[in-house]
């Protein structure tokens, strides 16, 4: 029996930060990952000099000086700064929606022009209390905008119409009145130069990693997982842990007690094109419902490659359903309320700790799961 201070579900973000302050403070340390792979969906593979984001893009951004610097001690990052267009139809927008865009759209110049156009389409419609996701962002940007650049997409995204979707998912909608085409509004931003796996790789020196290892397996079942301080690895050995860091699905932990929640996936088509540049940008977004697609990613934009060939993955929303990967947490009012009960039986374990986007069903951003990976730390040791 190999005995560990902790066993930590997950190498992605999450449980990798976890390890890593972990062995700092002398504890050992045991990983494990259904995948093959480290790093989780900040996987990047090297296929012919360009560093593929294998699970979609990932541009990380803060305005934790705090965490910039982190995350700089494990990698360095270039200067790029994430400025997507959105195509719809045969029409090439700006995001997000700034004077570039509104330029485009109304062949105006100033913001004066830009707000005055906005204001008069949101008064014609006269939405008081919207009721559901297209009144809503309707009552926020008018008519244009929403139809071109938000409801094709956003029903791509959700597998629904917008008009069937709770208002509350929009809370707001940037509108810049300049013409900057940077995405976020972060003081730091950037990708790591040769990728993100690296940057996983050097958290997990000195861990015992187990890939290809399913964690219910190794504890005998699903029912077992609760309670569970000891089971056997895929190649026999048997492993005991005082301490276990979950970064999967709660409600799977818990064989589902109270119901399944819902999640949202994403599908990759990668392909590889003999042609030095594809779309001239990492990041475009088809807005329109007609194409199947949300975005075509073009890897090499995300390290400025001079590579002769290119690589892109075309990105599909689907409902999740079980064997495929989970993404996004749908953090409705019913999924909230029954992810509560997960959370209130997770508050009453003393040796599971519940981590990351499925562990606390919740969306983080790449800064946000470094964040709350050390809160955790901070509360531990």
């Amino acid at each position: 029996m190999k005995k560990y201070d902790y066993l930590v579900v997950g190498a992605g973000l999450f449980g990798a930060t976890f390890a890593y302050e972990a062995m700092k403070r002398g504890k050992s340390v045991l990983v494990i990952d259904r995948r093959n792979h480290i790093a989780g969906n900040i996987y990047t593979k090297e296929e012919d000099g360009i560093n593929v984001h294998v699970y979609g893009a990932h541009i990380f951004h803060t305005s934790d000086k705090k965490i910039w610097e982190y995350m700089n001690q494990f990698a360095e990052f270039n200067n790029y700064i994430n400025s997507p267009v959105a195509v719809y139809g045969d029409e090439l927008y700006n995001l997000p929606f700034n004077m570039n865009t509104f330029s485009k759209m109304w062949n105006i110049k100033t913001p004066a022009e830009a707000k005055a156009k906005i204001a008069e389409q949101i008064k014609e419609l006269n939405i008081s209390d919207p009721q559901n996701l297209e009144e809503q962002a309707l009552s926020l940007v008018g008519t244009d905008v929403y139809e071109k650049l938000i409801k094709g997409y956003t029903q791509k995204q959700w597998g629904r119409p917008c008009n069937e979707l709770p208002a509350f998912i929009i809370k707001r909608l940037p509108l810049r009145f300049t013409y900057d085409n940077n995405y976020f509004n972060d003081r730091f931003q950037g990708i790591p130069m040769g990728g993100y796996t690296q940057i996983v790789e050097k958290m997990l020196q000195g861990a015992d990693v187990v890939l290809s290892q399913d964690f219910f397996d190794m504890v005998g079942g699903v029912k077992n997982a609760p309670s569970a301080a000891s089971g056997k690895l895929k190649d026999g050995t048997e492993v005991s842990w005082n301490k276990l860091l979950f970064t999967g699905q709660i409600d799977e932990f818990y064989d589902s007690s109270f119901g399944p929640l819902e999640y949202r996936s994403v599908r990759f088509e990668t392909e590889k094109l003999d042609e030095e540049n594809y779309q001239g940008n990492a990041v475009v977004n088809y807005t329109a419902a007609d194409v199947p697609y949300t975005r075509i990613i073009e890897h090499k934009h995300f390290e400025f490659g001079t590579q002769p060939t290119t690589i892109i993955s075309k990105e599909y929303s689907s409902e999740w359903k079980p064997g495929v990967e989970p993404y996004y947490p749908v953090n409705n009012d019913k999924n909230n309320a029954v992810y509560q009960k997960y959370a209130d039986r997770a508050a009453s374990e003393n040796n599971v700790i519940f981590g990351g986007r499925l562990g606390q069903y919740k969306y983080y951003d790449m800064d946000k799961v470094v964040a709350a990976a050390l809160e955790v730390v901070a509360e531990e040791f």
